[in-house]
């Protein structure tokens, strides 16, 4: 065992004079050690029951023949962190809970891995510290929230109660109806219950064959999730008693196994298929890479022109959340369905941590609900949810989220442009951005931020003051999974970087084609150049040693954000 480092010998006898002292008995020495990775926090409505969902890992875990060691990762909720500075700690804190992960595993040297994640960047945090260590891992959510209902019984999720404030803003609605909206958008613990960023990244542990069926759908706490957590730390035990004894056993279940070149792409198949958050195309960039796999962007456009967007959940549709898919047949439904016209493009033999091939795992799965789920006849659209623009604006890439346009998907407008989300947010209230406009706000990527914070603040008001429609958003930064409308973000090079988003002016005409995947600024060469050579990227004061750090390191949206010394060695030295 790997953990025989720790507890074997003559010469450990200190190291088990201190896991004495921790509760280990003396038959413990000879059981598997599993980390237990929890996300517990008080201050995330989707992790603050977490500690008691660890409390049952644990104890069937013991049940089950091996010993559990419970540690605890960070977290910070995208939600209340949004509209304000602290947004700009929330994509740096996926590096700080990889780097957790990576530590604890490999300083105690422990056996095997469950993860306890649920919401925003801990997910991704969490796979990318798993795939560093390389151990036999199991991830179970803690499972999406329950969808609320308003006064009028209007389906609500967390993104209504953003574009109620725009809403409110232009008087559409009442401060009471407002506060209804504030009181019964978020009903329960767990992650939001749309198909934001979380339950986007649940739900593509499941593609991925390191989460059990259901772990995307099965709400936060119900009967179903505890017996979800339950079978996954049998799982984990079984895998571990397993490779205890036999080598090809511990190597065959190890993460990097799961996660290879053909689960990474049954993942963004199922992506498209879905319209997740923008989001986890970046995180995904990151996963690739940890996985020794790494993702082209350029690859998603060839994924996203062969596959069907069948499922859409708030806020692409609002009266669908989460807990529908799942009553719908859940993610293994929607995967059978795809996989009827995939294009060659899904592995079904890939490995899933249960033993069983993709295909064996979804064998028995179908849609219960079509008005949900759609067969691929009735898709959204013949094509994914997602897509990958290109241009002079964006000649590495960025992202829209195709699935929640509102309006035309060919638009040109005349740009406004903002330093920050801030002044964007004032500038929306005041007015300055009209219909036929295109809103501009830059320095706000991985560098520029630093950080890159999400959007939802200036797409809700956009949405909420009936704009959605007639205005686009571009932005070097990155988007809530609640954002719609014609929004495009982690355009790179970032502004930071001598991006041309930099470089824009007021009245600087912007052509967007989403069906040709082109963004373009309607400038020459020329006019592109006089600009360049006149040009300094704006330097935000700063006063954080972390984001500094940060900074200094990061690389830009399209290399996934991740902070990669190689990069910095190149571009910085």
């Amino acid at each position: 065992m790997r953990s025989d480092v720790i507890k074997k010998g003559y010469l450990k006898a200190p190291n088990r004079s201190l896991l004495r002292a921790c509760g280990v008995s003396e038959e413990d020495f000879d059981k598997p050690f599993i980390g237990v990775a929890n996300s517990y926090i008080d201050i995330i409505p989707g992790h603050f029951y977490l500690n008691e969902y660890a409390r049952i890992i644990k104890d069937e875990i013991r049940k089950n023949g091996c010993v559990p060691f419970e540690f605890n990762t960070i977290g910070v909720d995208d939600g209340i962190a949004m509209g304000h500075s602290g947004m700009l700690y929330s994509l740096p804190s996926r590096e700080i809970i990889a780097n957790s992960v990576e530590s604890v595993m490999n300083a105690h040297a422990l056996d095997a891995l469950i993860c306890i994640p649920n919401c925003d960047k801990i997910t991704p945090g969490m796979l990318m510290g798993a795939l560093r260590v390389n151990v036999p891992t199991i991830f179970v959510s803690g499972g999406p929230m329950r969808a609320g209902f308003s006064e009028k019984g209007e389906k609500l999720t967390l993104n209504s109660v953003f574009e109620a404030v725009g809403a409110y803003e232009v008087k559409k609605i009442t401060e009471s109806e407002l506060k209804d909206i504030e009181c019964k958008a978020c009903p329960s613990g767990g992650s939001c219950s749309g198909l934001f960023t979380a339950n986007s990244m649940n739900s593509l542990c499941e593609a991925m064959g390191i989460a059990l069926s259901g772990n995307g759908t099965a709400l936060a706490l119900s009967d179903e999730r505890e017996n979800l957590l339950r079978q996954a730390a049998r799982r984990i035990c079984e895998i571990a008693l397993q490779s205890a004894s036999d080598s090809d056993k511990a190597e065959r279940f190890k993460i990097r196994n799961i996660i290879n070149r053909a689960s990474i792409r049954n993942t963004m198949v199922v992506d498209m298929a879905m319209g997740g958050s923008s989001n986890t195309i970046l995180h995904m960039l990151a996963i690739s890479r940890e996985a020794g796999a790494p993702l082209d962007i350029k690859e998603l456009n060839d994924i996203s022109k062969k596959i069907a967007h069948i499922a859409k959940v708030a806020p692409s549709l609002p009266e669908v959340a989460m807990e529908d898919i799942g009553n719908a047949g859940g993610i293994s439904a929607v995967i059978k369905e795809i996989s009827r016209r995939d294009n060659g493009l899904l592995d079904l033999d890939a490995l899933t941590i249960t033993g069983e091939s993709l295909g064996e795992r979804i064998k028995d799965a179908h849609i219960k609900d079509e008005k949900v789920i759609h067969k691929i006849e009735n898709a959204y659209s013949q094509v994914g949810g997602l897509a990958i623009l290109f241009g002079n604006l964006a000649e590495q890439g960025c992202v829209i989220k195709t699935a929640g346009i509102t309006g035309a998907r060919k638009f040109s407008g005349k740009a406004v442009c903002f330093d920050s989300q801030e002044d964007a947010i004032k500038g929306i209230i005041k007015g300055r951005v009209q219909k036929g406009d295109v809103c501009v706000i830059r320095y706000e990527g991985p560098k520029g931020g630093p950080g890159m914070q999400e959007m939802l603040s200036p797409t809700s008001l956009i949405m909420g003051m009936g704009l959605g429609a007639d205005v686009a958003l571009i932005t070097d930064g990155r988007f809530s999974g609640a954002t719609r409308g014609l929004s495009i973000g982690h355009i790179s090079p970032e502004a930071a970087e001598g991006g041309l988003i930099g470089l824009l002016q007021d009245g600087d005409i912007i052509d967007i084609d989403v069906d040709k995947y082109e963004i373009n600024a309607r400038l020459s060469e020329g006019e592109i150049a006089e600009r360049k050579a006149k040009f300094t990227p704006l330097q935000k004061p700063l006063h954080s040693r972390w984001l500094a750090q940060y900074q200094k390191l990061v690389s830009n949206a399209s290399n996934g954000a991740v902070l990669d010394l190689d990069f910095f060695k190149k571009v910085i030295l």
